[in-house]
């Protein structure tokens, strides 16, 4: 087996009968080390904050890593500790702090760029303001929800002019980047198959999607666009410039019903008897971790005062919505999902979104080609086998900057994502972004269409 580890020489002279031609081993390299060089170059940027809960916050921490790269000099959220926290991390004028995102909306343009982490059907009315109002935008996945919204906020950043990245935080990733490295060299041939898992684990699931505030359409959306629009744009992305098809869907809401529920359990984990034996217990996913003395996510979500002690996240679990019986919550999003699509050429794709995993929020993906195959686990690194020399190659991608902890999130992809975006405002350049409208449009129309054939049990045939 062999192993490359970095170094656009070594990688240039893969013995390929067919391989990759050097300059094309530098997708990875320029997209990542890119960011060293603007960091030396650009201007500060300001920046607003629409929404801030757990994203909102990490995002605007960028600012205190790089000051002169980007300043916070707003916020606005409805909650006053939220309002607090922030404006004791980025200290602000008093006039830019708002309880509501309309009466920043409606002033002067004060702010190069804006930030809307506000819950998912909250997106596109300040989407379309701010960007009417010259505003470039960082906007948290999904983009909206649905198929009207979004096209509305792709045409009021067109009219506007205004830069639009959605939070595909995903399309940064160093793994990410080195897989459409690969592709686009034509190291496996042409692509003739997609198989992609996302494990989303199993008190991750029960913490967001029973408990929490993806739990019920009806006040976000649907699992497949609140947690898997990440996996669909990533196939759209390894996919290149094919479109897809036609698609079928299959899913549903499986053990987190009160059908399920043990015998002699309580209504809250609190003061249930089979607790000790329950692995979705709230005791168990976030009073455990506090007494450790961690209080970083998901423990936080649960302490929304902004005060982080075992007594108020005790009072919390007795009373607020994240100590409830997973098996007598409001819950209605699916559990488990699998996606067929077929491309453009013939090449199909498989999609698998499951809660009830070990692992948390670890993709894995196998990428079958004419020429080899590609298969990626977690963070890597990346194997690809050819079929001509009979040969396993291994590839790591690249990793570069110190990213802090605060971005650290997804192998620092939250950093590059937020890097980008504050460089593309910086230098006034869209090119920069890995995720512009056109694209984010296409792979959310594509969640869309897969959710209509779960709904109708059906094949849907999207349009030319």
């Amino acid at each position: 087996m062999r192993r490359e580890e970095g170094g656009v020489a070594r990688r240039a002279a893969l013995p390929c009968r067919e391989g990759p031609k050097p300059e094309q081993y530098l997708f990875t390299y320029l997209r990542l080390h890119v960011f060293e060089a603007m960091m030396a170059t650009s201007r500060q940027i300001s920046i607003l904050i629409i929404g801030c809960g757990n994203r909102g916050k990490r995002y605007s921490s960028y600012a205190l890593c790089h000051p002169t790269r980007m300043k916070v000099v707003g916020v606005a959220d409805p909650r006053s500790s939220a309002r607090k926290e922030l404006q004791e991390m980025h200290p602000m004028d008093p006039a830019n702090v708002f309880d509501d995102w309309r009466p920043a909306a409606e002033r002067e343009r004060f702010a190069d760029a804006v930030l809307i982490a506000t819950p998912d059907r909250l997106h596109k009315a300040p989407a379309v303001a701010f960007a009417h109002k010259g505003y470039h935008i960082l906007l948290e996945k999904p983009m909206a929800t649905t198929p009207e919204d979004c096209k509305e906020i792709v045409q009021a950043c067109q009219s506007g002019h205004a830069i639009l990245a959605v939070c595909h935080v995903l399309r940064y990733h160093p793994v990410v980047l080195k897989i459409k490295e690969l592709l686009d060299s034509g190291l496996i041939g042409d692509i003739c198959h997609i198989q992609h898992l996302e494990r989303v684990g199993f008190w991750h699931f029960a913490h967001s999607f029973v408990r929490g505030n993806w739990r019920n359409e009806a006040e976000s959306s649907f699992s497949l666009l609140a947690k898997s629009c990440h996996d669909l744009d990533l196939i759209n992305f390894w996919m290149g410039g094919k479109r897809c098809l036609k698609v079928s869907s299959f899913g549903n809401v499986s053990h987190f019903t009160k059908g399920h529920q043990p015998k002699g359990a309580s209504s809250r984990c609190w003061d249930c008897l089979v607790e000790p034996t329950c692995p979705y217990s709230a005791q168990k996913v976030y009073l455990e971790p506090a007494k450790k003395g961690y209080f970083d996510w998901p423990v936080s979500v649960v302490c929304s005062d902004g005060t982080y002690d075992i007594e108020s996240l005790t009072d919390a679990l007795r009373r607020g919505p994240y100590g409830r019986c997973v098996y007598e919550c409001d819950n209605d999003v699916v559990t488990n999902q699998v996606v067929n699509m077929e491309f453009e050429g013939g090449a199909t794709v498989g999609f698998t979104m499951v809660a009830f995993t070990e692992k948390l929020g670890l993709r894995k993906t196998t990428i079958y080609g004419t020429k080899g195959e590609l298969h990626c686990e977690g963070g890597g690194p990346v194997e690809v086998f050819r079929f001509l020399e009979k040969e396993k190659t291994t590839f790591f991608p690249e990793k570069v900057s110190s990213v802090p902890a605060s971005l650290s999130a997804h192998d620092g992809a939250d950093f590059y994502l937020i890097e980008s975006f504050v460089s593309a405002v910086a230098e006034n350049n869209p090119s920069l972004i890995q995720t512009g409208p056109e694209d984010t449009l296409r792979s959310h129309l594509l969640v869309f269409e897969a959710e209509k054939s779960r709904r109708e049990n059906r094949v849907v045939f999207l349009e030319r």
